[in-house]
Parts: structure tokens; C-alpha cells; sequence
């Protein structure tokens, strides 16, 4: 019988004290005891609303029942019917927002722990040689071509191949995984983890290559005499500036570079590796999203006196998932609520000195329902800094949408899909950050999915 009344188990983590000063992974996998445990709390809830919630439609109950079976590759095998990246999305997913947000023991006892349960199933699966990639159906003899390798391009790939399309990914940078691999410290999304879990794509058949930017490489109306068709998943690379003075100053990134520094480039290991970061005593993080929180840990590990993160409103606005703001504070990053960036200040040289902020209240909802931030006048207070990384938000990169005049955007700069979720030009489909402008792993991987299901259909008929 179900045990739902248990206590929730959240997993096993790094000590903070030595955490802050490493890159490895945070939080440790389920060992086979914690797995069971956590499983035998799931009800297995008739209406599934769990699976209901989860914009990939995983089959929630039934991996859990093969978990309490003591089945970790059939457990991700259900995971897989709709989901190929378990590993990554146990991790990096906002099941508070998904599945557990609306799993029916959260407000007595705590939802079951979803996300630890999937990360258990694929890292075992795996570990135990049981994790095997969909055999795709028979050739189609159709080609079709994905802009990027992050999870949007990653999810639309493996559904295309699963559907037997020949199936070729473009990425731009030298390794692959997009975002992913750019934007998610290690210490949350251990960089093995992508490469098995891109691994799994390529097992399936698809075929990725490097270096190659659409747009400058190559044109996209040069891939349409290629493939039948195309699907731009390339994400929203290109930070969003704050508009204040001193922002060109010497010490100020955009959490895009920063993340990318030490990310891709491993910045933190410098001289050893090329690349180099610098952060000085004092660091402050504009923002209070994912990227802001990301930012600020990464700084944590390169030793400076103090890190501080610095946003608009207050704690219960922040969009930054509840379990990274926790991390950031177990770290001893510092949090500075309801205060207004309004200048980046400099020394002779064009150095970061401080940033003078304005203090806030919060006022009505805005149009998405958050209080906006009033300022109150005679509020002005100086922070000092050394460096400044701003985490305010991403747009997409022109590159492609300049080359290719027939591509529709929006004022935005996203691309622009009709109401079948088709771009301007037949035979191009797109997904996740290139337009929505910013988004969950999540909802890019099911933009991925559900362009890959209007594709299919478009090269039946074509």
C-alpha cells in the first residue's frame, strides 16, 4: 500500500561551506532506499494530475510504479515515450511550477518528489546499461534540418527521427547542448550529463555539426534547397541592457557572457583553460530570475568578499525557482529587495566602483499580475561593487531573422508564428526562446515536440 503520509525526501546535498567553493554537482541522486521510499508515497491518482501538468506529458504515475517495482529501465523507457532528456529535466525542470505544483498531497504532506525520482530512473537506467534510445520508424526519405542544439532543437531532433526523417542539427558554438551547456553551471547540470543525454539523440540517428551559424555560414534559404524542412530553435542569446549610465563601464556583464565565461569556456579553471574571468571583492547581480541566481553562485566560487543579488521587487515575486534562491542563500550570497539599478559608477579609469540604486515599494499588478515597483523619492543609496552582472533578461540573436527577409518577427525580435504555429515561410517551424524571448527548459522542449508534430504532417503532404 502507498505510504503518502511519509515525509518527503528532497535528496541528499553538498555541504554549502565546501559546495562554494567547488563546481561540482549540488545535489546527489536518490540511492535505490531513497527511490523506493519516495515512490511508495505516489497514489497513483486515478485523474493523474501530475501528468496533466507537466507540458511534456510525461507518464508520471506509471514510471513511478515501475520505480517501485524496482524497474529503473523500464521506469525511464515510460519516461522516454515522451521525454528524451529525463536526466537533464529531473534536474533542471520546475516541477514546483508543473507536476508537483499540482500533485495532490502537496498542501498536507509535501509532493512526491518527481523531479528526484525522474533524475534516479535515467542516472540508473543508465548506470546499469538498461537505458536504451526509441528505434526510429522506417526512412521516410524526408530531410529535415534543426537550428541549435538546446533542448527545443534537442526535443524536435528525436521526435522527427522517432517519426523516421533523416535528421540533421546545426549548432553554432563548438559543443553542443545550447543553453544548456552555456547557461547551467555544472554545479547544477553536470556537463557528462549533456553529453549522454545529446548521446542518446545521436543513437537515435540524428546528425549534429559544429561551428556552424545560419545566417552567416550559411543562409536559411540555402538549407530550404536542402531540406524539406527546417526548425529554428536557436534560443535568446542576446542580453537585454539596463539603459542607465556606466553600464559600458570596465567590470559590468551580462549574465549571458558571465554564464558563458564560465560555462562553456571554464573561465574558473583560468590559466589552465584560455578564457579568464575576473570579479574582484564585491559582485553584485541585477535580477531575479534563474540566471540571476546562477550568476551569483558562480561568482560565490571565485572567491570574492561578498555577492549580492539586487531586484525590483520583493522575495514572493521573484521568478527564480524557490529551491535556487534557498542554494544562493545557504551560500551566503546576500539578497537586496525593492531597490532600482539607476547608475553604475566608475573611477578614472572606467572602473566599477559602486552602483547608486533607488529604493521601492510596490505598487498595482502589472499586466502579468506582479505589483510594480514605485520608487520612493530621497531613497538613493550607494553599493559598492567591482562587478556588476546584469540577469534582467535575453532576446533573440538577429543574425538569421537579418538574412532572411521573408522571416516575419515581431517588434520583440521573435520570430512570428500564425495561429497553426507556422512561421512566414513554408517549411520553417520554430521554438523556445526564439519566440517566447525566454522560457523554462520545459516549454522549449514541448515547443520542440509539438513543431515536430506539424512538421510531420506538413511533409506528408508535401
Amino acid at each position: 500500500m502507498p505510504n503518502p503520509s511519509a515525509p518527503r525526501n528532497n535528496g541528499k546535498q553538498q555541504d554549502p561551506a565546501l559546495r562554494r567553493k567547488n563546481f561540482d554537482e549540488v545535489a546527489h541522486t536518490f540511492t535505490k532506499e531513497e527511490a523506493l521510499a519516495e515512490a511508495d508515497r505516489c497514489l497513483h491518482c486515478p485523474t493523474h494530475p501530475c501528468q496533466n501538468a507537466c507540458p511534456v506529458g510525461v507518464h508520471i504515475p506509471d514510471f513511478i510504479a515501475f520505480i517501485k517495482a524496482g524497474d529503473a529501465g523500464a521506469a525511464v523507457s515510460e519516461i522516454m515515450k515522451t521525454s528524451l532528456l529525463p536526466a537533464i529535466c529531473g534536474r533542471v525542470c520546475p516541477q514546483e511550477k508543473h507536476c508537483e505544483g499540482h500533485c495532490v498531497l502537496k498542501a498536507k504532506f509535501g509532493a512526491v518528489n518527481i523531479g528526484g525520482l525522474e533524475r534516479y530512473a535515467a542516472d540508473t537506467a543508465r548506470a546499469e546499461g538498461a537505458l536504451k534510445p526509441p528505434v526510429p520508424a522506417a526512412s521516410t526519405g524526408k530531410k529535415v534540418v534543426c537550428i541549435g542544439s538546446g533542448p527545443s532543437s534537442l526535443a524536435c531532433a528525436a521526435e522527427l527521427r522517432r517519426a523516421g526523417h533523416d535528421v540533421t542539427v546545426l549548432e553554432a558554438l563548438h559543443a553542443y547542448g545550447g543553453v544548456l551547456r552555456y547557461g547551467i553551471p555544472s554545479f547544477r547540470l553536470p556537463r557528462e550529463v549533456i553529453n549522454k543525454e545529446v548521446q542518446t539523440v545521436q543513437d537515435m540517428g540524428v546528425k549534429f555539426k559544429t561551428d556552424v551559424l545560419v545566417g552567416a555560414t550559411i543562409k536559411l534559404d540555402e538549407l530550404l534547397k536542402e531540406y524539406d524542412a527546417v526548425y529554428i530553435g536557436s534560443g535568446a542569446g542576446l542580453p537585454m541592457m539596463l539603459g542607465i549610465p556606466g553600464e559600458n563601464g570596465v567590470g559590468v556583464y551580462s549574465a549571458n557572457e558571465f554564464l558563458t565565461r564560465i560555462n562553456l569556456m571554464q573561465a574558473y579553471k583560468f590559466p589552465q583553460t584560455d578564457t579568464p574571468v575576473q570579479v574582484g571583492k564585491h559582485v553584485v547581480v541585477l535580477g531575479g530570475g534563474n540566471s540571476a541566481m546562477d550568476a551569483a553562485r558562480c561568482a560565490m566560487r571565485l572567491q570574492p568578499e561578498t555577492v549580492t543579488i539586487a531586484y525590483r521587487r520583493s522575495r514572493e515575486e521573484m521568478p527564480a525557482r524557490a529551491a535556487e534562491v534557498e542554494h544562493a542563500q545557504e551560500e551566503g550570497i546576500q539578497f537586496e529587495y525593492l531597490v532600482t539599478p539607476k547608475e553604475i559608477l566608475q573611477d578614472e579609469q572606467g572602473r566599477v566602483t559602486g552602483i547608486r540604486f533607488t529604493r521601492n515599494q510596490l505598487g498595482e499588478p502589472d499586466e502579468r499580475g506582479r505589483r510594480r515597483p514605485v520608487e520612493i523619492p530621497g531613497s538613493d543609496f550607494v553599493q559598492p561593487a567591482d562587478t556588476v552582472i546584469t540577469a534582467i533578461g535575453q532576446r533573440p540573436n538577429p543574425t538569421i531573422a537579418k538574412t532572411t527577409p521573408a522571416l516575419k518577427t515581431t517588434e520583440r525580435g521573435v520570430i512570428a508564428l500564425n495561429e497553426k504555429g507556422e512561421t512566414s515561410m513554408p517549411g520553417v517551424y520554430a521554438g523556445g526562446d526564439i519566440i517566447r524571448g525566454g522560457a523554462t527548459v520545459l516549454l522549449a522542449m514541448n515547443d520542440g515536440i509539438a513543431a515536430a508534430g506539424r512538421i510531420n504532417e506538413y511533409l506528408k503532404g508535401k
